[in-house]
């Protein structure tokens, strides 16, 4: 490519992430000619450099392009015999170019007002709004002068429909908002057209601020809504006119997040996916997110790979802020704005958190902690409101199991999700578009594809009731629960630990406090015990079950003793009022396993579900009233049930006394021939290596709980020392 070409590209690139209010709208820009170069550039082409030759054909395609709009711009030529094969072929390369390598603003500009002021049938202007894909960002006075055509009404029904579809789709490629926030008005009349108002309460839901929400408005949206019916675009937008002022809409609308429209982008989605991997430039691997700035060394990465997330640029800049020896103190003194791209400390972030406005395009924060910072300090929900927006979208265009050999680009999205799962966790929230996108994806999952970090996604679904969510996810999730692998079974619970203790924290932070509107927690604390234990015995039979097909696995145990050393603890660690005991399923092969880690897990285990009970029953007697919260006394006998089977397992040598029953298959795996006389510290399956070694070492017997405490068995020495009252237990 010649240089004055790349000077050119260079300037254009420099007008675009400015993102200035005023683009031209001609083609002087375009029509510098490149005489002093010709004949260097055929030479080179004259050597067959194929980089050359390819640099060669993108300097046709963007002459032709030029030559292209031009035409538009000026109209079509009636008196002309090939009206129809010029207008054809200028189409046709406008359509090339723009679904290559995407369209810059100017030619947007144009084009736009081509299609939207009449110029041309109903067919072209439909034509040239498909093709209408942005190389960088789009100018927001472009936007303002196209929705200024639709006044004129020039433009067929059909065309204002595509062009609604279009703001959708493109809407985060905007610079930025102000102006087009202006025509709020404008927008919510064309909720009037049958035909677009779907598309319009789309709009205007991405639009949508406290002061935008008025009472003639939501008398609007209720007569409409009395007229079509509960349709999902209207409640979307009265539920969102309901957050902002819930005193001036009485009427019950759905509580959960779902998705509310349909996907706009489906006309743009292999376009701007084919304009994205070739204009972006490599991205890096995922990384931590942090406070402050993080020196990351780059990573080489193929040079057909792309980034779903796109890079960080400021919403809004004033033509002053590409000056040369323009000063931060005064570009902030005069605009007031603070460059997101400066924005390298939390220091920085506190001074200039008055001054800070998002990117147009929202997935940027995701990689960025200042910013994720930022909106959990400012609880504006219009900013989450685009963040799900662009999360929804995005999630459904990479999902790389939605169609049939669409794998290529499993890295990318495996990284996009492991970057999601790192900003829920460092704002300690689920997103609501998360959990739509794992309702929806959830069935069509293989459980191989993405394995770990669709898991992580699972962990972080909000708090529900947990009737709402099993035949969503739970469900599915339990087919393949019980048809794969150790290992997978195995990180479904872990990912199951992760969620309850997303939900206990979520509890034991929110449950005390007034619900909000709209909150996961808009519950009883009832309720809300209730979803927690269903959650848990849900785990319980998962883990039975699992017990039985990997036939009493040590490695499957770790995991679901993991899972019970959470359970156990809920009472005092949570503050909540709540004690689940396993099951006799998972007890007994537990007692009984010849793994002493296992052992002593148990130990411990059962040591916190002594010390939570002992608390219940405490705050009990000192309350002295009769609550709803009060344990059973079925559960107290559960919990002396199996501390009576422990006792005689690990001290008195008499088992299972009185109406145990155990599987035999379990009794037999121990090898103990006299189980019920032979079960003790020394004969106990899991500690018969430390009784050898203890013997070998002739030792008096005296000493053997000292020796087995010294070994690391702590869970063990806190059980024997808070249940076994005995003149030997030192």
């Amino acid at each position: 490519m010649s240089p004055q070409k790349r000077v050119k590209n260079s300037q254009v690139q420099k007008r675009t992430s400015q993102v200035s209010g005023n683009y031209p709208t001609n083609l002087l820009a375009w029509e510098e000619k490149e005489d002093l170069n010709d004949s260097k550039y055929s030479l080179k082409r004259g050597q067959n450099n194929p980089v050359e030759d390819y640099g060669h054909a993108d300097d046709q395609a963007e002459d032709a392009l030029q030559i292209a709009v031009r035409y538009f711009e000026k109209g079509p030529v009636k008196t002309s015999q090939n009206k129809d094969k010029i207008l054809e072929e200028h189409l046709k390369t406008v359509e090339n170019v723009a679904l290559k390598n995407g369209l810059a603003p100017e030619g947007i500009d144009i084009l736009l007002n081509v299609a939207l002021s009449g110029k041309f049938g109903s067919a072209v202007n439909t034509r040239i709004l498909k093709c209408m894909i942005p190389t960088t960002l789009i100018s927001e006075h472009s936007v303002v002068k196209a929705v200024s055509w639709l006044c004129v009404g020039k433009c067929s029904g059909s065309t204002k429909v595509l062009f609604y579809r279009w703001l959708v789709a493109m809407f985060d490629f905007i610079d930025h908002k102000e102006e087009i926030n202006l025509l709020y008005g404008f927008f919510f009349a064309s909720l009037q057209d049958d035909a677009l108002c779907p598309y319009a309460c789309h709009l205007l839901y991405l639009l949508t601020k406290k002061e935008n929400v008025k009472p003639f408005r939501v008398r609007k949206l209720l007569d409409l809504q009395a007229k079509m019916g509960m349709q999902p675009h209207l409640q979307a937008l009265l539920s969102l006119y309901k957050f902002f002022a819930p005193t001036l809409i009485s009427v019950s609308l759905p509580t959960r997040k779902k998705i509310y429209f349909k996907n706009s982008e489906n006309l743009w989605k292999t376009a701007l996916l084919a304009v994205r991997q070739r204009n972006q430039g490599p991205p890096p691997e995922p990384l931590k997110l942090m406070l402050g700035p993080a020196k990351v060394r780059p990573v080489k990465r193929k040079w057909n790979s792309y980034s779903v997330i796109p890079v960080l640029n400021s919403s809004s800049c004033s033509k002053e802020c590409g000056k040369k020896g323009m000063i931060l103190s005064n570009y902030l003194s005069s605009h007031e704005l603070f460059p997101l791209e400066q924005l390298k400390s939390f220091p920085q972030l506190l001074q200039n958190i008055h001054c800070l406005e998002l990117p147009s395009q929202m997935g940027a924060v995701l990689n960025n902690s200042l910013l994720l910072h930022y909106i959990n300090c400012v609880k504006d929900e219009s900013i989450l409101l685009r963040l799900y927006h662009w999360l929804s979208q995005t999630l459904q265009e990479e999902c790389i199991w939605y169609k049939v050999n669409n794998f290529e680009h499993e890295k990318e999205f495996a990284n996009f999700l492991a970057t999601v799962n790192r900003a829920q966790c460092f704002l300690q929230e689920g997103f609501y578009s998360c959990e739509t996108f794992l309702y929806k994806s959830l069935p069509l999952w293989d459980g191989f594809c993405c394995r770990s970090q669709f898991l992580q996604l699972v962990s972080w679904i909000p708090f529900n009731s947990f009737s709402e969510v099993k035949p969503l996810v739970f469900d599915h999730l339990a087919q393949l629960f019980f048809t794969s692998t150790i290992y997978f079974k195995s990180s479904v619970l872990q990912s199951l630990k992760e969620l309850l203790q997303n939900w206990l924290l979520w509890l034991s932070v929110d449950i005390h406090m007034k619900p909000v509107m709209n909150s996961p927690l808009e519950t009883t604390l009832g309720g809300s015990m209730n979803s927690v234990s269903e959650l848990i015995h849900y785990v319980g039979w998962l883990s039975t079950t699992a017990l039985r097909l990997e036939s009493n696995s040590t490695f499957l145990l770790h995991f679901i003793l993991d899972f019970y050393e959470k359970v156990c603890d809920i009472y005092i660690n949570y503050n909540l009022p709540l004690v689940v005991l396993f099951p006799p399923g998972i007890f007994y092969p537990a007692l009984l396993s010849l793994d002493s880690s296992i052992l002593n897990q148990l130990c411990y285990i059962m040591h916190r579900y002594r010390k939570n009970l002992t608390a219940a029953k405490k705050n009990e007697l000192v309350q002295k009233t009769k609550s709803e919260f009060n344990f059973s006394s079925k559960t107290y006998q559960e919990f002396n049930h199996y501390l009576t089977a422990m006792v005689g397992c690990l001290w008195t040598s008499k088992p299972f006394q009185k109406g145990f029953y155990i599987d035999p298959d379990v009794l037999e795996k121990t090898g103990v021939a006299e189980y019920k006389n032979s079960l003790n510290l020394v004969h106990h399956p899991a500690l018969l290596s430390y009784a050898v070694s203890f013997l070998l070492q002739g030792k008096k017997w005296n000493w053997y709980l000292d020796y087995l405490f010294s070994e690391g068995l702590q869970g063990l020495k806190l059980f024997i020392r808070s249940s076994i009252h005995h003149s030997s237990v030192p």
